[in-house]
């Protein structure tokens, strides 16, 4: 009945059910048993005389208070109540159920073992607490323990306890404002994501483990690994669509994935670096000394692999034993052919000329032997290192004509009393005229100031171009139909339906939904005409999104304020915060922590013409948002580029295995879904393809492009036997240029010279010998010398035709030479492409 004294509102709920949590859009999802308690002074009955000390009627004939919640960021789709219970002592209980979607600040750091504090904030949206005050209708104890009685879900998440305490919140520009808040306390229930996810992963690490014990000489240890691999891929993968998207901490399982995964790719690596030393060692130079110190004497002793001992090496002595035995053969044949008597000069100089060239080609048959043993030397040293390792017609005509000659005056109201109903009264004349601008004369512009804060951003839909956000919007401007004596009428404003004034049509010109906020009834009306209307907006606007440099892009979106339909010279538009204190308050006040924040925020009030000529205004806002990248990095580029890497190294594999071939197969299939998987998170934008499928699909050309090069080097290696001679160009180009290039030069041809070349072998002439043992027969002399012509001869043909063949050897390796030095220049530009998108990658992201 009098101004001064405060609407008592208590409440309480009961917690019927937790529908859900998203962790990505930092929501949580409940469904609540909302009650109000409040004592409505204008009814009393005696109810004995009326026979019923309460009775329901609808909801809509009473005023009710604008009690909503805070966190509350979407439209309530429970089923309607319509009615309220109303008591014969004035009390009024109102009870309805509501499907809450409340911001929740979550942290997801020990995910799935995760216990989330949540709060619901209770309080009146428009009236401060000199017009209504909350309070607890039950206590926190027994709000919990009624609601673990009656909860209905027995999902994913289980209620643990319900607290609260009460906030008064000091304000600058008047009275304080009364909040009741409720922190709910919710905890994960595990078991399914430790059977299904984290158990199964155990698994597959524990075969990586147990795979050292696979021979490293087997061919399938490598392609077992990657396998692997793959399959932790897929796990992080899906793990990025269980997660959320926030930039406070990384959960822990996230961490784990990862590491696993590094470990895995390195013990890949380091069965690449096996195998190439199992396999091409025999080819490297001597193991450098700090290497045998470092890796086979102390990280040998540290691992209980000690080096192993040096068996006596004896080539050189071996070959002069053998020189001594064909020696000790040649003298004791020459004693035994000198039995009969001395041999003719011409027989001799025969003999002697076929034994000098014979073992002038087992000598450089045994240089190059000797070469060989002396590289495999080395290998073994290698080898042994591998391991360590939002009316009425008639009487608004009579009205306007009125008013077109009326003077330019507001209207006094005059209250009978100085109280509530009195001044209701006296302002239903003002409300008739609801549909009409509130000004005495049609040619004053209406000036509507316009402010808002940002409480959430809920999300942004990169394929609709979309940013979806919850704001505060407060409209305040002057209705000159309405004037008060303060003293006279009790007080200085009142709250009363927004449908009883009339309202700016302002609108978001960038809004694509309707607005599905809660809805607040009131607005504020004060003695000086001033008109105060402030509600939540659910804000869904097209932006125009560059994801070019996504996951680190930063989006700039407007939020454009104007009349509708009003011109510039019916209604004023402005707005009265700075945009700095506009940002700093959204930041204080920011509820949400999700994918995205909030970095910046400014405003232009622009004018422009309309089609008819007339000019309209508009306050434009421009919210610049950042996207938190690290779960991005973490669970998509870090995988690709360790699946990169792991192609890198796959080089380092023997080409003549047919490993490595199936070994790029396989990370190619891998990189296929990655691409795909990306294909869904990414938007379809005409603009500009994001830098990021650029990366992505250079990569699987690399990857290709590397595979092909493999197959070209496996023919070269099995089926170059039957190529004709590298041409010239090709032997100029690649073999002396390229070759040098990537430090693979020619191979120095004296070998070859000096057993395909051999002067003294070129001497021979097979038909000749042929010849020669054509005539055999007819020469004079002992049986045994001819039979020792026909020996070397034989031998002398058997070397020639083994002449032939190295021949067509010395073309294949020609050919295979080539192989190799296009194999060493993708190797090259595979790392100044790894090493440049890195460099890119770590650019983008700490700018």
């Amino acid at each position: 009945m009098s101004m001064t004294t405060a609407t008592n509102v208590s409440t309480y709920f009961t917690l019927y059910g937790i529908l859900g949590v998203d962790e990505k859009a930092q929501l949580l999802i409940t469904f609540l048993w909302l009650n109000y308690w409040w004592v409505n002074e204008y009814v009393s009955w005696d109810p004995v005389q009326c026979g019923t000390n309460k009775i329901s009627l609808p909801r809509d004939k009473f005023w009710v208070p604008d009690i909503v919640i805070n966190e509350f960021m979407d439209e309530n789709t429970a089923p309607k109540v319509p009615y309220v219970y109303l008591y014969s002592t004035g009390v009024v209980h109102d009870a309805k159920p509501v499907r809450v979607v409340s911001s929740c600040n979550l942290d997801i750091y020990t995910f799935p073992f995760d216990i989330q504090n949540c709060t619901l904030t209770f309080n009146s949206y428009l009236h401060y607490s000199t017009d209504i005050e909350i309070f607890l209708g039950k206590t926190a104890e027994n709000i919990t323990k009624y609601s673990k009685q009656v909860i209905t879900t027995m999902g994913e998440w289980e209620l643990l306890d319900i607290t609260s305490h009460k906030n008064i919140i000091s304000s600058s520009s008047g009275p304080h404002i009364d909040e009741l808040v409720f922190h709910i306390r919710v905890r994960r229930r595990a078991t399914l994501y430790v059977v299904n996810l984290l158990i199964p992963s155990c698994f597959l690490i524990t075969v990586d483990l147990f795979s050292f014990l696979l021979p490293p000489q087997a061919v399938d240890r490598s392609s077992f690994k990657m396998t692997l691999i793959l399959g932790y891929t897929v796990f992080l993968l899906i793990m990025n669509d269980l997660l959320p998207i926030t930039g406070n901490t990384i959960p822990l399982i996230n961490v784990f994935f990862s590491l696993c995964l590094a470990l895995m790719v390195a013990s890949l690596l380091e069965t690449i670096l096996v195998t190439n030393l199992l396999s091409c060692s025999a080819n490297f130079s001597s193991v450098p000394r700090w290497v045998q110190v470092f890796v086979l004497q102390i990280l040998a002793l540290l691992v209980c692999m000690p080096r192993k001992t040096k068996e006596t090496k004896g080539s050189g002595k071996q070959f002069c034993e053998r020189d001594m035995k064909l020696n000790t053969v040649v003298a004791q044949q020459k004693a035994a052919d000198g039995l009969p008597g001395e041999k003719g000069p011409a027989v001799d100089s025969m003999a002697v000329q076929e034994l000098r060239s014979l073992g002038r080609d087992l000598q450089a048959i045994r240089l190059h032997v000797e070469q060989q043993q002396g590289d495999s030397k080395s290998s073994e040293e290698w080898i042994q290192c591998r391991l360590l390792k939002v009316k009425p017609p008639k009487l608004l005509f009579i009205f306007i004509s009125v008013l077109m000659h009326a003077p330019c005056s507001s209207l006094m109201v005059n209250c009978s009393q100085p109280d509530l109903p009195s001044l209701l009264e006296a302002l239903t004349p003002v409300f008739t005229l609801s549909s009409i601008r509130p000004v005495m004369n049609t040619s004053t512009p209406t000036r509507v100031s316009i402010d808002f804060t940002m409480y959430g951003i809920l999300g942004v839909d990169e394929k609709a171009q979309i940013l979806t956000t919850y704001i505060w919007q407060d409209l305040t401007w002057r209705n000159e139909f309405v004037e008060w004596d303060p003293e006279q009428c009790g007080s200085a404003w009142i709250t009363i339906p927004r449908k009883l004034l009339w309202t700016p049509d302002v609108v978001i010109n960038e809004c694509m939904e309707q607005n599905s906020a809660p809805f607040v009834p009131y607005t504020y009306v004060y003695h000086d005409g001033f008109v105060y209307d402030g509600q939540p907006v659910r804000v869904v606007s097209s932006c125009r999104l560059d994801i070019y440099t996504f996951p680190f892009d930063t989006q700039n979106c407007s939020f454009t304020f104007n009349s509708y339909l009003l011109r510039m010279a019916a209604m004023e538009i402005r707005h009265t915060l700075t945009a700095e204190e506009i940002l700093q308050y959204s930041k204080d006040v920011m509820a949400t922590m999700g994918e995205w924040y909030l970095v910046g925020l400014t405003a232009e009030t622009l004018h422009s013409a309309a089609s008819d000529g007339e000019a309209y205004q508009f306050v434009r806002f421009f919210v610049s948002v950042k996207r938190r990248s690290t779960l991005y990095v973490v669970n998509l580029l870090i995988p690709s580029c360790l699946l990169i890497t792991v192609d890198l190294f796959s080089f380092l594999l023997s080409p003549h295995s047919g490993d490595r071939s199936f070994f790029k197969v396989t990370l190619i299939l891998g990189y296929t879904v990655f691409l795909l998987i990306m294909n869904d998170l990414l938007p379809v934008s005409g603009d500009r393809i994001p830098l990021m499928n650029v990366f992505l699909c250079l990569c699987l050309a690399l990857m290709m492009t590397s595979l092909l090069e493999t197959i070209l080097i496996t023919n070269l290696l099995f089926g170059s036997a039957h190529y004709s001679p590298v041409p010239r160009w090709v032997r100029v180009f690649v073999l002396h240029i390229l070759g040098r290039l990537v430090w693979l030069p020619p191979k120095s041809r004296m070998q070859e010279t000096t057993v395909i070349q051999n002067p003294a072998a070129q001497d021979i002439n097979v038909p000749s010998r042929v010849e020669e043992n054509n005539e055999a027969p007819e020469q004079k002399g002992p049986l045994d010398e001819d039979k020792a012509l026909q020996e070397l001869r034989s031998l002398g043909r058997d070397l020639e035709a083994l002449k032939l063949q190295m021949k067509r050897q010395l073309s294949a390796e020609e050919w295979i030479q080539v192989g190799f030095i296009i194999d060493r220049l993708l190797f090259l530009l595979y790392i100044l492409f790894i090493s440049a998108s890195f460099i890119t990658i770590i650019f983008f992201w700490l700018k």
